[in-house]
């Protein structure tokens, strides 16, 4: 077995949290001061940072690259559809429903961790094709008309915003700080070796399936906690929305713009595209032109993203407090 060292954590990064921790609280304060619609893209963003850190983890530290991540966060919405049929209450439901996904997700994994890379992207897309269609055949969905959790409309829309805000809010923050105490723990650093080198990190005693395994069903977990946010601020669930590629186009985008591998790179991609949106909201279809450009852009000028970027100018990445393996296991990762 390896053993593990933890990197110190400079003043500057704790200057970083306490920002972050204050920061929290003004937003958990947000519905004194800001509007029904202010309140809505920020559940949105919590939704967004959710998704990006989910493909982070799964593809920037364990190099599993999936296209396929739309089908956890159908399946989290389809599963709340199924709880609150059987008489579970909605909120109870959008967080039972992550856990049944990510159980589904252990299983799945015996198969699909042992495909190559390619054909492990490949495979995810096609499972969430196959999900798809087998929610469809299910008469509560009604092929794609969909279905409406219509016990939402009992509360009050504002208490509901509200409500579906914190939720979305406090998931958020839970799953940065889970990444990050992961990242700062011994699967963190297991995981990156992996991704560097996994025949090297399996010879120092490295248990490569399991911790795969254990990435791949949080990832599927977190994702699907999305799906279960998203269905509770739409209410209607329809497989072609719940199912669609958009979710993986953005969580791509949103890790690529901020720093693939990075711990803050998934958020400031998701405020990255958050802003986007709103500048190519009224122009129709063609925002999602706009969006190409842009990606396109950083494809060619900033491939590492915008805290790539930062990390060259200062030298540094900001929170990169992680554990590495001792065993000169890891190779350097790609520029």
């Amino acid at each position: 077995m390896t053993d593990t060292r933890l990197r110190p954590l400079p003043r500057a990064d704790r200057l970083l949290i306490g920002a972050a921790a204050l920061l929290l609280a003004v937003l958990a304060l947000a519905p004194v001061y800001a509007s029904a619609l202010v309140i809505d893209k920020l559940t949105q963003l919590g939704i967004y940072v959710l998704m990006a850190v989910m493909w982070n983890l799964l593809a920037g530290y364990a190099g599993l690259v999936s296209v396929g991540q739309q089908a956890f966060v159908g399946l989290g919405g389809y599963a709340m559809v199924r709880l609150v049929e059987t008489g579970l209450g909605p909120f109870p439901a959008l967080l039972v429903a992550p856990l049944l996904v990510a159980a589904v997700a252990w299983l799945l994994s015996s198969f699909v961790l042992r495909l190559r890379i390619g054909e492990f992207a490949i495979a995810m897309w096609v499972l969430a094709e196959v999900f798809r269609a087998l929610v469809m055949t299910d008469p509560l969905v009604q092929g794609e008309t969909g279905t409406s959790l219509v016990v939402l409309n009992a509360y009050d829309p504002q208490t509901r915003r509200l409500a579906i805000y914190w939720i979305a809010l406090a998931s958020a923050a839970a799953v940065l700080v889970a990444a990050y105490r992961l990242l700062s723990g011994r699967l963190g650093a297991e995981s990156q070796a992996i991704r560097d080198d996994e025949e090297a990190a399996a010879s120092v005693g490295v248990s490569t399936f399991r911790v795969k395994r254990v990435i791949f069903a949080l990832a599927a977990g977190g994702c699907a906690l999305a799906g279960t946010l998203w269905l509770a601020s739409a209410i209607t669930f329809q497989p072609r929305t719940g199912f669609g590629i958009q979710w993986t186009v953005f969580m791509l985008f949103m890790v690529l713009t901020g720093g693939l591998g990075t711990f803050l790179g998934p958020v400031v991609g998701a405020v990255f595209l958050i802003a986007l949106q709103e500048i190519f909201g009224d122009f129709g279809a063609w925002y999602l032109f706009g969006i190409g450009a842009v990606a396109i852009g950083f494809a060619l000028f900033l491939p590492r993203g915008l805290v790539g970027a930062w990390i060259d100018h200062s030298g540094r990445e900001p929170l990169a407090r992680r554990r590495v393996l001792d065993d000169a296991c890891q190779t350097p990762p790609a520029p």
